[in-house]
C-alpha cells in the first residue's frame, strides 16, 4: 500500500530542487499532485508530462505564491480540477544574499514576500477547505538558517525563522479541527542553488557536517511523505531538521 494513495497535494515551487523531489516522491506514493511554477514554463510542462500516468495526475499551475489573489485563484482552480485537497506543501523560496550594509530594500522585500508571505497566502487560502473537511496536513519548508542564522543571509534567515513561528501558531490554531502543520528544516542540500558554490567552500561545508556529506533533495522529500501521510497523524507544530547533524 502506497503511503499517499487517494490523496491530493499542492506543492509550491515544484519545478526544481527540493520542490521537484517532493512532487516526484509524492507521485511515487500514489498522490495526485498540483504543483506551481512562476517562470519555468518549459520545465513545468516536462515534469507534468513525465510524472502523470494512468493511476495519478500531476498538473502544473502558473502562480506566484507571493501574490495573495493568485494564491486564492490557485486553490479555487485546484479544488475544481481535483475535487479535493489533503496536503499543502509551502516550498516556494528564493535567496538574495548580501551583507546588511550592502542589502537593498528590494532584496529584503523579495525574499520576505516569496519565502514567508507565500506561506500566509496559501495557508489562508486553503484554510476554509481544510476547516470544512476537518482534516489537512500543511508542511512548510524552512531552513536551518532560520534556526542558527548565517552571515550574508539576514533576509533569508528572517524569512525562514518567520516560517517556524508561523508553523507553530497555525498548529495551535487549527489543531482542534484535525489540521496539522509542521515544518521541515533542510541543511546543506545539493540543488541548483549549491552548484554555484566553489569546490573549496563546498569541502569546508562538508567538514562541518557530522555525516560529512551534503544532503539530497530526496532526503527532504522523504520526511515530507511521512508528514503528509496518516502515519504522522499525532504530529503537529514540529520543526524537523534534515541536516546531517549540522544543528544538534
Amino acid at each position: 500500500m502506497k503511503q499517499l494513495s487517494n490523496k491530493t497535494a499542492i506543492v509550491t515551487g515544484g519545478t526544481r530542487g527540493i520542490g521537484k523531489a517532493i512532487v516526484s516522491k509524492f507521485i511515487e506514493q500514489g498522490c495526485n499532485v498540483a504543483f506551481t511554477f512562476h517562470s519555468s514554463n518549459e520545465e513545468a510542462k516536462k515534469l507534468e508530462q513525465k510524472l502523470s500516468n494512468s493511476s495519478v495526475t500531476c498538473k502544473a499551475y502558473k502562480s506566484n505564491a507571493a501574490n495573495f489573489s493568485e494564491s486564492l485563484d490557485l486553490i479555487e482552480n485546484v479544488t475544481k480540477d481535483f475535487n479535493k485537497v489533503d496536503i499543502l506543501v509551502n516550498n516556494a523560496g528564493i535567496t538574495r544574499d548580501g551583507l546588511i550594509i550592502r542589502m537593498n530594500e528590494e532584496n529584503w522585500d523579495d525574499v520576505i514576500n516569496t519565502n514567508l508571505k507565500s506561506c500566509f497566502n496559501l495557508t489562508k487560502a486553503i484554510s476554509k477547505i481544510f476547516l470544512s473537511q476537518k482534516y489537512g496536513s500543511i508542511i512548510n519548508i524552512t531552513s536551518i538558517v532560520g534556526i542558527k542564522g548565517n552571515a550574508g543571509q539576514s533576509n533569508y534567515a528572517a524569512s525562514k525563522a518567520g516560517i517556524i513561528g508561523f508553523t507553530k501558531s497555525i498548529a495551535i490554531e487549527l489543531g482542534g479541527r484535525n489540521i496539522r502543520c509542521n515544518a521541515v528544516a533542510p541543511g546543506f542540500i545539493s540543488t541548483e542553488m549549491t552548484e554555484k558554490i566553489n569546490e573549496s567552500e563546498l569541502e569546508e561545508w562538508k567538514k562541518s557536517i557530522p555525516l560529512k556529506r551534503e544532503g539530497l533533495p530526496e532526503d527532504v522529500a522523504n520526511i515530507c511523505i511521512f508528514l503528509a501521510s496518516d502515519k504522522s497523524s499525532y504530529i503537529t507544530g514540529q520543526v524537523i531538521k534534515v541536516d546531517g547533524g549540522m544543528v544538534t
